[in-house]
């Protein structure tokens, strides 16, 4: 065991432990989700203080035995070492000091180990002094939430491109199939299944460049703002070279904002890229809702399209199988959404010179980012790459239905089509047979009218009419 101490006394800590004093106090305050750090955001603060502890040296202020040490400990995190180490609750009150001072212990200590000293040795490597040096919670926090937001973003990014790639090859794939389109649940007129997966793909492609666009907005941070963003404590001279190394450490351009009071203050960029994630959810929902639907069945809904058989759907009914990754897609949009809002109310809750409710708000984006990117993949890879037509499903109920008719309309009229779909809704002969018994149209007329091409592409119609009537003269 060791002793430490803080101006609220001393405690007694495991020497195996590299957190401290203060960790230990968060440990006993904070017992609220159950939740540790995320890992990207332990990375997060690491690359933080490495960067620190860069530019510190770089001005001369930290001694570079000390800096050195710092700088490989705090690589080490960043490689995955010590993550078990970071042991405070996602939710805390004192804007993120626990977090941070978690960090600046795991790190002392371990620089102190590097130095081959004893851990608690604080006169020679300070949480407070050296690993601390130029910061607050108040710039540390707010940048590291960025720089995790950014690295979650880039996996997020690569699960919709894959999932938008996927919906563009069923797209190919079912770009022959016929099928009704519907609007109010309701029959309305053919479309191929080929041209609904490309609009769901153009949804996904929307979606990322939303979230790319706004990700650009994270890159400005508020390192040397120091507690209030009037910079106390921290060099000109270190406020430009920490952006330097945040830059370097993370391969992206972080700058210093122009305002680091404005950026102290406030947090309107989370609640922007968390209402971005929501859109995103939306978007996926519907897709997901649509899945279902065209699923459904087998034998007693629409059947149009059969979802990969991923378990047995029931404990007490045989041979049913449910569509269970888009009922999981649909639930991860309703914790997104509710992620949201949390966020909402958070960023909305600052006073003056600094939002301390920036725990919550990581906690529920960080939150956000993981299950979208989970549940894109999920719908992916053990979903949509397996999706099958049923294409035998999709004639059937084009030609029992009278949405047909609307193709009908520039050839018999609207007054005329609406008698013969009254006729084919009351009796239930197909429209085909009803028009030929009356002799409107020709078999041959008919057959260009009613084709794929001819109900589901625009300005085709009329070219196809004139020469199927030249073919009939």
């Amino acid at each position: 065991m060791r002793i430490e101490k803080d101006f609220l006394g001393e405690i007694e800590i495991p020497d195996n432990l590299y957190y401290g004093v203060q960790t230990t106090r968060a440990l006993h305050n904070f017992a609220i989700t159950g939740h540790t750090l995320n890992e990207d955001f332990i990375v997060a603060l690491a690359i933080v203080k490495v960067a620190a502890a860069r530019a510190n040296m770089r001005t001369g202020r930290m001694p570079a035995k000390v800096g050195k040490a710092l700088v490989a400990a705090g690589e080490e995190i960043i490689a995955g070492k010590w993550h078990d180490q970071f042991v405070v609750d996602c939710i805390q009150g004192g804007a993120g000091t626990s977090m941070n001072m978690n960090t600046n212990e795991v790190m002392a200590n371990r620089a102190l180990e590097i130095m081959g000293e004893q851990k608690g040795n604080y006169a020679l490597v300070s949480p407070n002094n050296h690993v601390n040096m130029a910061q607050s919670t108040n710039d540390v926090i707010p940048t590291a939430i960025r720089i995790c937001t950014i690295r979650k973003a880039k996996k997020l990014i690569d699960a919709m491109n894959g999932l938008a790639h996927a919906f563009v090859a069923k797209g190919d794939e079912f770009s022959g199939v016929l099928k009704m389109g519907r609007t109010h649940l309701q029959d309305a007129v053919p479309i191929t299944m080929g041209q609904e997966f490309y609009a769901y793909a153009e949804a996904v492609k929307r979606s990322m460049r939303r979230i790319q666009a706004i990700v650009k907005n994270l890159h400005i941070v508020n390192m040397g703002a120091t507690a209030v963003g009037t910079g106390l404590n921290a060099e000109p001279e270190y406020i430009q070279f920490v952006a330097q190394e945040l830059s370097d450490l993370t391969g992206e351009a972080i700058i210093s904002a122009n305002n680091l009071v404005d950026a102290t203050q406030n947090t309107d960029e989370l609640a922007e890229i968390s209402g971005t994630l929501k859109v995103a959810a939306l978007a996926l929902s519907k897709i997901a809702n649509d899945l279902r639907l065209m699923a459904s069945g087998p034998r007693c809904g629409l059947n149009e399209l059969a979802l990969p058989a991923m378990q047995p759907g029931s404990s007490i009914m045989p041979g049913k199988v449910n569509p269970v990754i888009p009922e999981t897609v649909n639930q991860v949009a309703f914790q997104v959404i509710g992620n949201d809002l949390a966020i909402s109310l958070a960023v909305e809750a600052g006073q003056f010179e600094l939002n301390v409710m920036e725990p919550v708000m990581a906690y529920n984006l960080f939150n956000s980012m993981t299950i979208l990117t989970n549940v894109v993949n999920t719908l992916n890879h053990k979903c949509i790459q397996g999706v099958k037509a049923n294409v035998e499903r999709c004639n059937e109920l084009v030609g029992a239905s009278v949405g047909v008719m609307t193709a009908l309309l520039p050839h018999i009229g609207y007054e005329q089509s609406s008698l013969i779909a009254k006729e084919a809704l009351s009796t239930g002969r197909p429209v085909k047979e009803i028009i030929l018994s009356k002799g409107l149209l020709s078999a041959e007329k008919l057959e260009v009218i009613l084709s794929p091409s001819e109900m589901t592409k625009p300005g085709i119609a009329g070219k196809q009419f004139l020469a199927a009537a030249e073919v009939c003269k």
